[in-house]
């Protein structure tokens, strides 16, 4: 390969770097947001502009090329330059692929992780190509590949997740024992010296992290920080201890929301002075080879890349350039919120929508955790025990929790834990140079804190569990995959040379467009999709007025899926079926979620309103008959197409159209009633219901005939059976709900809301 072709790489790595600094901080976002976001210390707005100048500074101050990428996995000694950037290229494709399927998914993984398992995967396919065309003496490849430093960081990443859950979960414990949920009640001083720890932490932090090394932090102030550690932390201590209560004495500012603001500000800067080098470590190295094999005069498959092996400093202009990159998509990213409301969601406090369904080993690892706990508590004396549950007790209401999506997921004393523990653990694996990734760090540590916090009760444990396993599960996946990948691109660019890197280029920016544009279609149906309303009426009537939105909601839908299952049907569209599964099944999905909002919604009333809970209870049943009737004929339909049955005959089709036709025109009388609240309507469906039944009854009496007299297929005969018996429940479980309604309805009583 000429010249040119290397020159064009570079340009593509250039490319490549963009991109990933977008996919990266999208799913970086959730190391320094999720505490702010959860705790709601401070708006929206104000947690970006300081996560911005956090990010910005960082950037500006990064301490240079990231030594990983140089030659923390690989001897650069012992490649060439043609070697070098197949290398570098095959980890870069990979990257961008890799961070944004986890993006879209909404999970937040470890960039760090991601580049050194690309590393490693990309080195060692060139590795052994060399080798085989070598001595193919394969016990060699020891002295291409730092095995001691990929040793180092597993093991490292491995005890990281551990020990922060851990050391969360501990910290949180005893700081809810001290300070409980009803923390703005203690004096003072109690929230100072909690203030004089948090903070000095996290300056801490911000020196060891974020500024070691740089220009702004002098040569003499970091070794001093290094060699007395101790006194350095102590006079912090003293200094902020001060502070922080002059504050809340005399000028009367929240302490926590300081330290928030604080901790947001300098996980932020630290991600951009140290994890920036995930995104454009390796492309700035692969540009530092090119012009250092330009200038050298030799062939690309001789020049030996040990100079890789001294440090270089990164230029300022292109520090400045990608902090701006970050800040700019950390503003528009809607992927970014995505995965910080992942982390959100399974540290919330209070129960909601869980996104994770149990499994096997989650509800195993509750049951042993509710042994152990039931144990520990046997040895510890009631006293004691009565007054560390006094400490957990929650404030929060149940009119509040109906309402959960407008609360704090969790309060500010949590918020502040997250962010002291995640600095101080940061800090201390950063001085004593042992590897970690800052994302499993924060994660773990606002995981263990939420369980300390007692936010993983009985009726969330399991999918919590769930929740963080799929996440774990999805770290180690990264690793794996991040390997593979990079070894198996490594190996096709070898082979393909010029035409497989094109091809390979073109291939991931299909897939990441593909995604951004399925996300943004999902992200706007979500907005325009119109979901399922919570009842907080106090009484019959009020009920039926705020409900009526939802029945003409539901029926609508019901409409619709049942004629795309008889379209489905007569065109053998897989497709359609398939699409119209999901929908039934997400419409009872909402469903379930208004039944098991039944608790919150009684605990609202009053003894005068006690007959709504009756109503809104029986509404819920009918509702759900629904559902479940759709869902059916939506699941057999689907699985009879699937599976290459026999097609319904002519005549079958057209009977289910008749009652289709039928069905649509009584369901879109009910929308109409319930949207325009003429409930005097509805007498007039109800005596218009025996005529669909009739027609039900009379397609059952024919496929009778039809099955006795004619030759068919089992399992035609049993899914149109099926089809036709279900349609007369949906029709039956309406028919209740519209009775229901028109029975209650009083026009001359003023509905009762709750305040």
């Amino acid at each position: 390969m000429g010249e040119n072709i290397y020159f064009f790489m570079i340009i593509a790595l250039a490319v490549l770097a963009v991109t990933d600094l977008i996919v990266g901080v999208s799913n970086d976002a959730v190391n320094f947001l999720n505490s702010a976001i959860g705790s709601k210390a401070i708006s929206f707005k104000t947690i970006m502009i300081v996560a911005s100048i956090g990010i910005a500074f960082g950037a500006v101050s990064s301490s240079g090329m990231m030594e990983v990428a140089r030659k923390g996995i690989f001897n650069p000694s012992e490649f060439v330059f043609a070697e070098i950037m197949i290398i570098f290229m095959a980890v870069m494709i990979t990257d961008i692929i890799l961070l944004d399927f986890f993006n879209t998914l909404g999970m937040p993984t470890s960039t760090t992780v991601s580049i050194v398992f690309e590393l490693l995967g990309a080195a060692v396919a060139i590795s052994l190509v060399k080798i085989y065309a070598g001595d193919g003496n394969f016990t060699h490849l020891t002295n291409y590949i730092n095995t001691d430093k990929a040793t180092e960081i597993i093991v490292g990443i491995l005890l990281s997740v551990v020990i922060a859950f851990t050391i969360g979960a501990f910290v949180q414990f005893f700081t809810r024992v001290l300070l409980s949920f009803k923390f703005e009640n203690k004096p003072k001083w109690v929230g100072a010296i909690f203030g004089g720890m948090a903070i000095t932490a996290i300056i801490y932090f911000i020196l060891i992290k974020g500024l070691k090394g740089t220009s702004i932090l002098s040569p003499e102030t970091s070794m001093f920080i290094g060699d007395n550690p101790e006194i350095f932390i102590l006079g912090n201590f003293l200094l902020w201890f001060a502070l922080s209560w002059v504050v809340t004495r005399f000028l009367s500012w929240n302490i926590y929301v300081i330290i928030i603001i604080l901790g947001t500000f300098a996980l932020a800067m630290a991600f951009a002075g140290n994890d920036l080098v995930n995104f454009i470590g390796v492309p700035l190295a692969a540009y530092e080879s090119f012009v250092s094999w330009s200038n050298s005069g030799q062939l690309a498959s001789e020049f030996n890349m040990q100079g890789l092996s001294v440090s270089v400093q990164t230029p300022t202009y292109l520090l400045l350039a990608s902090g701006v990159v970050m800040v700019v998509t950390l503003w528009f990213s809607s992927k970014a919120k995505n995965v910080v409301k992942t982390s959100v969601d399974l540290s919330r406090q209070d129960e909601g929508d869980e996104r994770f369904e149990p499994n096997f080993l989650s509800r195993q690892i509750v049951k042993f955790s509710i042994k152990a706990s039931d144990n520990l508590n046997g040895l510890i004396p009631a006293g004691l025990q009565k007054r560390i549950n006094g400490q957990f007790e929650k404030p929060t209401s149940y009119a509040q929790k109906a309402k959960v999506k407008d609360l704090p997921a969790f309060d500010l004393i949590r918020a502040s834990v997250n962010l002291m523990v995640a600095s101080v653990l940061i800090s201390l694996a950063t001085s004593l140079k042992l590897p970690l990734s800052t994302t499993y760090v924060t994660f773990m540590v606002a995981m263990g804190s939420s369980l300390a916090d007692r936010a993983w009760g009985s009726e969330s444990a399991v999918y919590r569990v769930a929740g963080v396993l799929n996440v774990i599960g999805g770290w180690f996946f990264t690793a794996i995959v991040a390997f593979v990948a990079a070894s198996l691109i490594a190996y096709i660019i070898h082979l393909g040379g010029i035409y497989a890197i094109a091809a390979l280029l073109v291939f991931a920016f299909i897939l990441i467009g593909k995604n951004y544009i399925s996300h943004t279609r999902k992200l706007k149906e979500s907005k325009e999709e119109e979901k399922l309303e919570r009842a907080e009426s106090s009484s019959v009537q009020g009920v039926i007025e705020e409900s009526a939105k939802n029945i003409a909601n539901v029926v609508k839908r019901t409409s619709k899926i049942y004629s795309n299952t008889i379209n489905g049907l007569a065109k053998q569209d897989l497709n359609l079926l398939k699409k119209n599964k999901k929908q039934g099944s997400k419409l009872a999905t909402e469903i379930e979620d208004l039944r098991n909002h039944t608790f919150y919604f009684i605990k609202n009333l009053e003894e005068a309103h006690i007959g709504a809970s009756n109503f809104y209870i029986n509404a819920m049943g009918h509702l759900t008959d629904i559902s479940q009737s759709l869902e059916y004929i939506g699941k057999v339909s689907h699985k009879h197409v699937n599976n290459n049955h026999k097609k319904l005959k002519y005549n079958q089709i057209k009977e289910l159209k008749q009652i289709d036709y039928k069905l649509a025109e009584i369901l879109e009388n009910t929308s109409n009633a319930f949207e325009e609240r003429s409930f005097e309507k509805i007498g007039t469906i109800l005596n218009n219901k025996q005529e669909l039944y009739d027609l039900v009854s009379q397609k059952i009496k024919l496929q009778v005939e039809r099955t006795r007299t004619e030759e068919s297929s089992p399992k035609n005969t049993t899914l149109y059976f099926s089809i036709l018996l279900e349609t007369k429940d949906l029709m039956t479980a309406t028919m209740n709900l519209l009775e229901q309604y028109y029975k209650e309805y009083d026009e001359k009583i003023e509905p009762a809301r709750l305040d």
